[in-house]
């Protein structure tokens, strides 16, 4: 029996390949989709490239059929599903995509469950659903997204639970919270910021530098996933934070610090779509799953500015 971890050669779906390895069989599959580089996915599954327990897939869970042979050829026990199109500014840009992948992918992964009798889905959605909503965000509470990013991965939500309703599919969504650490994707703040101090490059900060984000460290959030997939929850949604949000200037601050260097800082006009803070409640997934985040941004930041600079090298 195996693990398939979708989206697995990318940020998050890479360390939780890693760890399962250690114990079971693993099924990576990854379009390796031109958001960022190839090659920077090619890098982080290939320590894992030859272990007995690793299989690399190529395939793209919008092609039914090829999803459907996937599990065919492999005995699927259970399924992380963690690919999507990321990002909100993109998502205005390119909405249909977004659904194409976000909605209508999750619906093909949730059919092959369906149809192969798979009966565990742990499905990372994210804190985009929420939108400018009241602070800190509950799971029970509002969700009014203000992208279409956030409206794909809400709908992507709502799938799992009819497929747990219809199809007795146990569904956890975790709501993920700006995910960050070694390997981080090269198209989010904490490696754009890196990058470009380091260079002595200016950064764009768009409004005032006052929003605030739950940046959780991805060792933290390969706890929180494997954790809610050796629960029994039937379906739930779950936050996977850090319930401490930082500011973006301080968060700079602590990049400034850490590189050595002082940010060249350029003030633009606020994105249509971005959210002036995320902040997750953390109880239900600390009743749940017994899951509490322990890194900070100051160590975690530490681990990715030494990652950044080994790999640089």
């Amino acid at each position: 029996m195996a693990i398939l971890v979708t989206g697995g050669a990318g940020f998050v779906g890479s360390h939780v390949c890693e760890e399962l390895i250690k114990t079971t069989q693993v099924v990576c599959a990854d379009v390796f989709d031109s958001n960022y580089p190839e090659s920077v996915k090619r890098n982080n599954i290939a320590s894992m490239i030859g272990n007995d327990n690793f299989k690399l897939v190529e395939i793209n869970i919008t092609n039914k059929t090829a999803l459907e042979t996937l599990f065919q050829d492999h005995e699927i026990e259970s399924v992380i599903h963690l690919a999507a199109k990321t990002g909100v500014r993109p998502s205005i840009e390119n909405p249909k995509i977004y659904f194409d992948v976000n909605v209508n992918g999750t619906l093909n992964i949730l059919d092959a469950c369906r149809k192969y009798d798979v009966k565990k889905i742990v499905f990372a959605s994210s804190s985009s659903v929420y939108g400018s909503v009241e602070t800190p965000f509950l799971e029970s509470g509002l969700t009014i997204p203000d992208s279409p990013y956030g409206v794909s991965k809400l709908a992507a939500e709502n799938l799992c639970r009819i497929y747990n309703k219809l199809h007795g599919i146990n569904v956890v969504c975790l709501r993920f919270f700006t995910v960050y650490g070694p390997r981080g994707r090269p198209d989010m703040a904490p490696y754009i910021f890196t990058e470009k101090i380091s260079k002595d490059e200016p950064i764009k900060v768009f409004g005032d530098g006052s929003s605030i984000r739950d940046y959780t460290y991805v060792k933290d959030v390969v706890d929180g996933v494997l954790k809610a997939l050796n629960a029994d929850l039937g379906f739930e949604v779950i936050n996977i934070g850090n319930s401490n949000p930082v500011k973006l200037l301080d968060f700079i601050a602590i990049i400034e610090k850490l590189v050595g260097k002082k940010a060249n800082i350029q003030h633009e006009a606020e994105q249509p779509g971005d959210m002036g803070a995320t902040f997750a409640d953390m109880t239900k997934a600390e009743k749940l799953l017994n899951f509490k985040p322990t890194t900070s941004i100051e160590q975690g930041m530490a681990e990715f500015v030494k990652w950044y600079n080994e790999t640089m090298k």
